[in-house]
């Protein structure tokens, strides 16, 4: 009996619908097979987001079926046969079917084939080497596809070494998809074979590196595989510093105990030493966004330090310090480093009081200074300053009139 998925709704939305009448128009029936992560999505139960396609026709003859249609097409990997078609406001990835003429572990250069089987042969993983045709029925080339996708099994097609050494990204990605989809356990021969060709990352563009890195630590519990990583001196290659595992594991922990969203950024920070030079250096090597090394580096500052019996009024402080994102993030990293010694209720509540708090805006302004009497010049910041510790330390109180009572007193003090 053959394997099948049978048509969830995303294989026959009047999208995808359109986009198989267009290339069975010029191709003929079964010319095109869905592909990749929506088959394997499928085939476990889980999402699916993208939908990508295979097909025999050649990029051009792709282009030209989806004009014929009159929808969109995009040539976003045309050297590599890809190209998007769009269909009411939806991309898919159509890729002609193609085999390896010559790779250097970072870019390959491919012929385009009509043959499934070939195509297959230059995947990565065997559950992602699998293909489902419009009906739902599955095409397994190497035949161990459905088995492996099922039970957990990250297995490379063929021999690991050769799949690697057609692109070393796929040392990280046998931890990612390992994180994301395994259930059995590492295969010996592929982590084997990412020992031994660890040293092979540092070929790659440090964007690639980071951004597998990063989904790595987005999967649902990835400490496992990350604990594999670690063994295998492959984190090593990729985060060349000292490494926090028990804070990470910790943060983990918490995230599924107490339902909080997976962050996989704050997991970077989590894996990090408490140094924010180190944080910084590592973020720019790793070539991160703006907004994640300021994350990360907010997060691991030295102080103020975060304890689970501060007083409401304490966190009321620091949360209007830091704020409340980077209060949130320090809080969690506290906790995960804390080894849960305070009971769970203290953080959590922590948290949620800081979160549930409005911050409220400081009721003065350099006017209001030099009404007081104090010339315009850098003395207007400092008595600004000193007020402003006071209304905080008077828990931001909710009277005007007494923080320009305060201000009076401070300017008369004042020389100028």
């Amino acid at each position: 009996m053959t394997d099948s998925i049978g048509q969830p709704a995303w294989m026959t939305a009047p999208a995808t619908a359109a986009v198989l009448d267009a290339l069975e128009a010029a191709g003929g029936a079964d010319c095109a097979r869905f592909v990749g992560g929506c088959v394997r999505n499928a085939v476990v139960g889980r999402p699916v987001d993208d939908i990508d396609i295979a097909t025999v026709l050649t990029p051009d003859q792709t282009t030209g079926a989806l004009a014929a249609a009159g929808l969109k097409a995009v040539p976003t990997g045309i050297e590599h046969g890809t190209v998007t078609g769009v269909c009411q406001g939806r991309g898919f990835e159509i890729t002609t079917l193609r085999r390896d003429v010559a790779t250097d572990g970072r870019r390959a250069v491919v012929a385009f084939t009509d043959d499934w089987g070939q195509d297959a042969q230059r995947r990565d993983f065997t559950l992602n080497a699998l293909y489902a045709r419009r009906d739902g029925s599955l095409v397994d080339p190497t035949g161990q596809g459905v088995a492996d996708a099922k039970a957990g099994r990250i297995v490379f097609v063929g021999e690991p070494e050769q799949r690697l050494h057609e692109d070393y990204l796929r040392i990280l990605r046998f931890f990612r998809f390992l994180a994301w989809y395994g259930k059995t356990g590492a295969d010996e021969a592929a982590l084997a074979a990412c020992a031994r060709l660890k040293d092979r990352i540092a070929s790659l563009s440090a964007e690639r590196i980071s951004k597998e890195l990063l989904k790595l630590l987005a999967a649902d519990d990835p400490r496992a595989s990350v604990e594999l990583m670690l063994k295998a001196g492959v984190l090593e290659m990729v985060l060349p510093e000292p490494i926090d595992i028990e804070r990470f594991n910790g943060l983990v922990e918490i995230e599924a105990d107490q339902l909080f969203e997976t962050e996989a950024v704050l997991r970077l920070a989590a894996l990090l030493p408490g140094d924010q030079l180190v944080a910084a250096r590592l973020a720019e090597t790793l070539r991160l966004s703006n907004a994640d090394r300021d994350r990360i580096v907010e997060a691991l500052a030295p102080g103020p330090a975060l304890k689970s019996w501060m007083s409401p009024r304490e966190i009321r402080r620091t949360v209007y310090r830091l704020g409340q994102a980077a209060f949130r993030d320090r809080a969690k990293l506290a906790w995960a480093a804390a080894a849960r010694t305070a009971p769970a209720m203290q953080w959590r509540g922590m948290i949620a009081l800081a979160d549930g708090w409005v911050r409220p805006v400081f009721p003065l302004s350099g006017e209001d200074v030099m009404a007081a009497g104090v010339p315009k010049g850098p003395m207007v910041g400092q008595v600004l300053r000193e007020v402003e510790d006071w209304w905080i330390d008077h828990d931001f109180l909710d009277d005007k009139l007494s923080a320009i009572e305060k201000l009076k007193a401070v300017a008369q003090g004042m020389a100028y």
